[in-house]
């Protein structure tokens, strides 16, 4: 008697709540010029009806048809919290829970370990993005010697131009470089932009921020038309998570080097996937301690279509060869940028 009680009590809840959206979505669509500019680490989604891009709600704020969860972190409107019919609160799909110093944080909590990341935790995995600026100013004419400095009462450090050189100005990834910027000692012969005055430097990319799954990879360099030094990321994937790839060793053998993924796959970024197929090469496994990274490497764009309807391009590595050592990465660690193992062969191509 009380499952029919319940079943019927479920059966209403649905036809009330597919009324209010019938609704809400009787009328034309009639959306703000601009879409609307949503905080660090919020995703911009269409509302119920597929009209208009709203910010969407993150775990724990209140929700409703027109103003739905962050799907791209396995958010959903749970109607059954609040009596009201036509609202719900963000919960997080059933998804395993991240540790972070000691701290637990829900499948799909966004969080801030420090003022300078903004976290999320997906399912176990946890990704940052920096919130503070990641430009490099070089020196130039009008600031010769620039330099960062903490502003009291501020997270983010600031960039300060001193005319006279002070003592440890230069604390960056170039240090001990020659500076990029040349003065040009014929005042007659003015260059025709500064990329024809500009000498190239790029480092090296860093390690994948993620051992198995989607992760990002950095590096540095000033090849652009203003010669400015500038961050550039690109997303890498070393290994599918929960793959078997021990089966693939043969034996008498204690590793499998760089498998080659054997059916055609699309790549998954916040909900999104790639709009061509592809047969990636991935980085293998080892039996006696030792693990498997990339060695050489090609940066390649790929486009991406959400569910929304838009497209975007990112950078992503693709492996052409691994090396298996002991030289290992910490578990676990989201800064493994700091980490940093020499790849070589790396170019960009189109594909």
């Amino acid at each position: 008697m009380a499952g029919t009680v319940f079943i019927r009590s479920c059966i209403i809840l649905c036809l009330l709540i597919h009324t209010a959206m019938c609704q809400e979505c009787s009328q034309p669509c009639d959306c703000p010029a601009e879409s609307p500019l949503c905080p660090v680490g919020t995703s911009l989604v269409l509302d119920g009806c597929s009209c208009c891009k709203v910010c969407a709600r993150q775990a724990g704020e209140p929700c409703s048809f027109l103003e739905p969860c962050d799907h791209h972190k396995d958010l959903y409107c749970d109607y059954g919290v609040l009596s009201d019919t036509e609202t719900g609160i963000c919960m997080a799909q059933e998804g395993q829970t991240c540790d972070l110093g000691g701290v637990i944080y829900r499948s799909g909590e966004t969080f801030q370990p420090s003022c300078k990341h903004q976290c999320v935790c997906m399912n176990g995995e946890i990704g940052c993005v920096p919130t503070c600026a990641s430009n490099i100013r070089l020196p130039s004419p009008d600031c010769p010697y620039p330099r960062r400095v903490q502003i009291p009462g501020k997270c983010c450090e600031e960039w300060v131009c001193d005319q006279i050189p002070q003592e440890d100005t230069f604390q960056s990834a170039m240090a001990g470089r020659s500076i990029a910027y040349r003065e040009i000692t014929d005042q007659s012969v003015q260059p025709e932009s500064a990329r024809d005055n500009c000498i190239v430097q790029t480092t090296e990319w860093s390690e994948c921020s993620a051992t198995c799954g989607m992760g990002l990879s950095s590096r540095v360099t000033n090849d652009n038309e203003q010669c400015q030094l500038e961050r550039q990321t690109r997303m890498c994937m070393i290994r599918p998570c929960h793959a078997e790839l021990e089966k693939d060793i043969k034996r008498g053998k204690k590793c499998v080097r760089t498998p080659k993924s054997q059916r055609a796959m699309r790549f998954e970024l916040s909900g999104c996937q790639s709009v061509r197929l592809y047969k990636p090469k991935f980085c293998g496994v080892c039996t006696d301690g030792r693990c498997c990274t990339p060695h050489a490497t090609a940066t390649v764009e790929v486009e991406f279509r959400c569910s929304e309807g838009d497209t975007f391009r990112k950078r992503m590595m693709f492996i052409k060869t691994c090396s298996c050592h002991h030289d290992c990465p910490r578990e676990n660690d989201i800064f493994l940028a700091s980490h940093s193992r020499r790849m070589i062969g790396d170019y960009d191509n189109d594909m």
